[in-house]
């Protein structure tokens, strides 16, 4: 899977075998995310840094995001150029990053939701995805 920034500055070419084969990846609608996002929730995928390259690098710019729920900062990483998000990463999870499925053309299915409590009354829960109520992994909806 491949995909871009808006000015084309950034290519993100993503190597996990797994990628289409099972239920990847998650929304989010916790406050950050929905601003970064530039709506109702977020589509992104943790992965391992090992299975993604990212082409531009020296075109990344990064803000690290100190008010987040967690208490940790995340560093979010963005197109220089055109603003486009690409990545995040936070010190929860070591050896991985945040990628922005947006940028991708093709996106697989998510596996969960977070934050949850934050969805707007017109907002379905996806079928077949983990409900947590909050942060990833934390307390489920029941």
């Amino acid at each position: 899977m491949e995909g871009s920034c808006n000015c084309g500055a950034i290519t993100v070419k993503v190597t996990d075998s797994e990628l289409f084969t099972r239920r990847r990846g998650h929304t989010c609608r916790c406050i950050n995310c929905r601003k970064t996002a530039g709506s109702s929730f977020a589509t992104n995928l943790i992965i391992e840094n090992s299975e993604f390259k990212i082409t531009g690098e020296e075109n990344l710019r990064v803000y690290s995001d100190p008010k987040t729920l967690s208490g940790t900062p995340v560093e979010r990483y963005f197109c220089g150029t055109c603003g486009n998000p690409i990545k995040s990463v936070t010190p929860l999870y070591q050896g991985k990053s945040i990628l922005k499925l947006g940028i991708f053309g093709k996106i697989p299915e998510p596996e969960w939701e977070s934050f949850v409590v934050n969805r707007q009354k017109w907002e379905k829960p996806l079928e077949g995805t983990t409900q947590y109520k909050t942060k990833s992994f934390g307390e489920k909806l029941e």
